[in-house]
Order: C-alpha cells, then sequence, then structure tokens
C-alpha cells in the first residue's frame, strides 16, 4: 500500500479530519499538563502496556524517585529503553537509518543483540486467542517494502500538508508499518514512536506531547481490532482502514 496516495482523505475529513485544527488549538500543550520529560516517559509507560507490560505510570515515576534503592527489573529495564529510543528520535530526524537506531534502543530486552536494529529474517505471524490471525510479508521482502514506506515518507516530508492531513498520513504511517512488521519483536512500539515523530516533523516539537498512546493504551481491545483488515499480507483490504485512521485524532478531545 502506498500511503502518499490520498484515497481515503475525503472520507477521513467527513469523519473526523474536519474537527483537527479546534481540537489542536484547544490542546493544552503547557508545561502545566506534565513537563516534556514526565510525558515522553509516560508515553513510554503507555506504549509498552500495550505490549503486555504491567508497570504503570504511578509506579515507574515512584521507581524513578528513589532507583537508587531498587533493582530494576526486565519490565522496568523495557520501559527505561523505550524511553531513550523516544528521547533519540525527539532529537534526531525522521529517517530510515534513524528509526533503526531507535529499534535497536528499544529492543534490547526483547531480542538478542544481532536482532536488534534490524529487519527481520524469519516469517513472522500474529497469534490471537484462536490462533493465527495475521501472517505478514515474508522475510526476503521486508526490505524492499520498508523503502518504499521511506520513500513515501520522505516525500511527505517535503510536502506542504494542512494539518488534517498531517495526522491522516501519521495514522496510515502508523497502519502501513504495523502490516509490514519489519521487525522480530518490538513493531508496534516502533509504529507508535514512528506515528509521533511524524506529526513532530511537520507540525513542531510540541506534538511529542499529545497522549497518543494513553488513548491507543486505554482502547486497547479497539486499538488491535481495527489494525485487523486482512488474515496476511497480500489479503489486506484497506478499504476498512478509517477505523483505524480515525482513533489518533481522539486523543486530542477531553476525555
Amino acid at each position: 500500500m502506498r500511503i502518499y496516495d490520498r484515497k481515503y482523505f475525503p472520507e477521513y475529513l467527513k469523519i473526523i479530519g474536519h474537527e483537527l485544527p479546534t481540537l489542536i488549538e484547544n490542546h493544552d500543550f503547557s508545561e502545566g499538563n506534565g513537563n516534556f520529560g514526565y510525558l515522553t516517559k509516560a508515553s513510554a509507560v503507555y506504549s509498552s502496556n500495550i505490549e503486555g507490560n504491567s508497570i504503570d505510570l504511578n509506579s515507574f515515576m515512584n521507581y524513578e524517585l528513589s532507583k537508587e534503592k531498587f533493582k530494576p527489573g526486565k519490565e522496568i529495564e523495557e520501559i527505561e529503553n523505550l524511553v531513550k529510543a523516544y528521547e533519540f528520535a525527539q532529537q534526531n530526524k525522521l529517517n530510515e537509518t534513524n528509526l533503526l537506531t531507535c529499534h535497536k534502543l528499544l529492543s534490547k530486552t526483547l531480542l538478542i543483540k544481532s536482532k536488534r536494529g534490524k529487519y527481520r529474517v524469519e516469517q513472522i505471524g500474529v497469534f490471537g486467542k484462536s490462533g493465527l490471525s495475521y501472517l505478514a510479508i515474508e522475510p526476503e521482502f521486508v526490505e524492499r517494502e520498508m523503502k518504499q514506506l521511506f520513500s513515501d515518507i520522505e516525500q511527505l516530508l517535503e510536502d506542504n500538508l494542512t494539518i488534517p492531513e498531517v495526522l491522516y498520513f501519521a495514522s496510515f504511517i502508523h497502519l502501513v508499518f504495523v502490516h509490514i512488521h519489519p521487525f522480530r519483536d518490538g513493531n508496534g512500539r516502533a509504529a507508535r514512536i514512528l506515528e509521533k515523530w511524524f506529526i513532530a516533523e511537520k507540525l513542531g516539537g510540541k506534538f511529542w506531547k499529545i497522549p497518543s498512546e494513553e488513548y491507543y493504551k486505554t482502547h486497547r481491545e479497539e486499538y488491535y481490532k481495527t489494525l485487523e483488515l486482512g488474515v496476511n499480507y497480500y489479503e489486506l483490504n484497506y478499504d476498512n482502514c478509517l477505523g483505524f485512521l480515525s482513533m489518533l485524532p481522539k486523543c486530542l478531545k477531553k476525555q
């Protein structure tokens, strides 16, 4: 799927895109809503929670206050590594090389060293309670698909986009990335960084503060359900993508 295609944008605009300028104008980007470092840690905690990490934000922040008294377990280290990946993204340009570096940072507790920051060489499936729910593209085609994805991203970074277009394409990047499933593990975490990274590149660094990960975590069942557009990479039906694309803007609404 080429994300550069605006096929679904008119309908997206009708559903929620027309609200975005007002939602962003009314969103609280002030320090009173949490300083930048705190919100980065919150993003990492919520993103980890989506993947099954049991450490909540309160527990992680209390650990941060007195970490010298405790030996961090794997789940704490997983969040700390994801914080480092967010911080790296916030300080660097969005491109394929830097995304691989982000994955190398976030996957330290997830993968052996040789697989961190590297595209997978294995066939990957996504499994649910009833068995295999999605089969990703074969490993020999992953690099090709990622090159195509980043070709589209580079073009979009150069284009003059409206606010609704920026969030539309950010969500589409997230969606296509997850469907490619380029890594052995850490795909969801990387996809959520990538989504925010694109928005921040287009609209400014303050957009790292939007609570997208918290919203996805709170609506985890909907998040996973709307990602499901087909049983394998070749049978994905993007005509059903608007359910997922409309989730991101909702994080800007007062809950």
